[in-house]
């Protein structure tokens, strides 16, 4: 397909950067995005990318040496003001599950390259994903100032999202960052993700509120649930596993669906657990059993590990590949290349499809609205617009009131009732 059909037909170009497994990009394709050149440097993701896409120019390199020369040259016609840039820079150094070495991890400075690529491209519009701790995360964290000392507004909690906020609005776009939850919208797990929609225009994104909730006073549809996606009747395309030990299977299997390690006698705890059992938290997936009857919690890189359990519900072992991919919601058919090990780090390090064709159908329509428009230049400001768009939600405790909850009980917890920010419109038409 050369640039001139591209640019004749309905699909809008785009740019993929950090594509990974290529979650995103499969829910940008779903909202009527044609994706003309990609970059990746991890090996066997850009052998999943061929595998599935096999005429889609990849750009195998660290995106640091990428340009916006190089792009147009992998995609055969010059790329600069291309309908929009898309793409998740690693996320590992912001998550509240890592160290959150922010800007000290060479993989957290990553977040500043896909700004520069923006600047020299000049899309009409990007969109730039990540975990929700970016919206927390310090220019600088505690404890590695330079020779102990700082400004202190760079210590400030949120001060790097409002720094690249800054620099975006510098070069002349505006910028929309959404705290959003899949389940909201009808991923069946519960995964937090930050949403970031800038463009050329002064258009307001209009980013829809949730269309499913388990509080009844939305009266929405439920939660989708483990079972409707892995449940009865489910036909595994790829039963390959990382499996827990023996070790781990011996404590898994006193544990009830729904369940974790505060099930066990606390004589059970501290033996399986060792210094964790002592931690003040981070420990609600320790010795974790899955439940049908709820959405899955986030999907990890190592469900096999012990303090990222994803044991299945009803057989006492890790969940397979195919069942991870179905709870992301790839399509049946895609491919994963590698070792059990390699698919299930791709899966979890995967962007849900549904919510990249949720944030594509809202960039569809502020492009459609631009076209009317003349550019603007937007003055720099204090801060963009950060929107919580109810990303915590309850469905479920293990632990309340000194008493082990599991298994069939749910519940939303209406002494702290969750609070938008901002009501928006509701569109979210039905997950292709």
């Amino acid at each position: 397909m050369n640039a001139s059909t591209i640019k004749g037909g309905h699909q809008r170009n785009y740019i993929s950067l950090f594509s990974g497994g290529m979650g995103l990009d499969i829910g940008l394709e779903r909202a009527g995005f044609n994706c003309v050149v990609c970059n990746e440097i991890d090996a066997l993701a850009v052998e999943t990318i061929k595998l599935n896409k096999p005429a889609l120019p990849v750009i195998s390199d660290s995106v640091e040496r990428v340009t916006l020369a190089t792009l147009s040259e992998a995609a055969g016609f010059d790329v600069s003001g291309i309908d929009l840039l898309a793409g998740g820079p690693p996320c590992q150094a912001f998550s509240v599950f890592g160290q959150r070495r922010g800007l000290h991890d060479g993989r957290g400075r990553m977040i500043f390259e896909f700004f520069r690529l923006v600047d020299e491209v000049r899309p009409k519009a990007f969109l730039m994903e990540n975990v929700r701790g970016l919206h927390s995360m310090p220019l600088v964290p505690k404890g590695m100032e330079v020779d102990g000392s700082c400004l202190s507004e760079h210590t400030e909690p949120g001060s790097l999202l409002r720094e690249l906020i800054r620099l975006f609005e510098s070069v002349g776009y505006r910028v929309d960052c959404y705290l959003v939850n899949s389940v909201n919208y009808g991923a069946p797990q519960i995964r937090e993700r930050l949403l970031c929609i800038g463009s050329r225009f002064d258009i307001d994104p209009d980013f829809p509120v949730p269309a499913f909730s388990n509080r009844p006073s939305d009266k929405l549809p439920p939660f989708r649930t483990l079972g409707d996606v892995i449940g009865e009747g489910f036909c595994d395309p790829d039963p390959s596993m990382m499996n827990f030990s023996p070790r781990k299977l011996k404590y898994l299997a006193m544990v009830p669906p729904g369940g974790n390690w505060r099930n066990l006698p606390e004589d059970v705890q501290k033996e399986s657990m060792g210094k964790s059992w002592y931690l003040k938290g981070g420990r609600s997936a320790y010795w974790r059993k899955l439940s049908f009857d709820f959405p899955s919690p986030t999907v990890v890189t190592m469900p096999n590990h012990a303090g990222t359990s994803m044991c299945h519900p009803k057989e006492l072992r890790a969940l397979t590949v195919g069942e991870m991919a179905a709870i992301q919601e790839f399509p049946r058919e895609w491919m994963f290349a590698g070792s059990p090990t390699d698919k299930c780090r791709q899966i979890g390090n995967a962007v849900p499809p549904r919510l990249g064709q949720v944030a594509g159908r809202v960039l569809q329509r502020m492009l459609q609205a631009s076209e009317t428009l003349s550019p603007l230049t937007i003055k720099p400001t204090a801060s963009g617009r950060i929107i919580h768009v109810r990303p915590h939600v309850r469905t479920r405790s293990y632990f309340k009131d000194g008493e082990v909850i599991s298994g069939h009980t749910g519940y939303y917890d209406q002494r702290k009732p969750p609070v938008e920010d901002r009501q928006l419109t509701l569109d979210i038409p039905a997950f292709a």
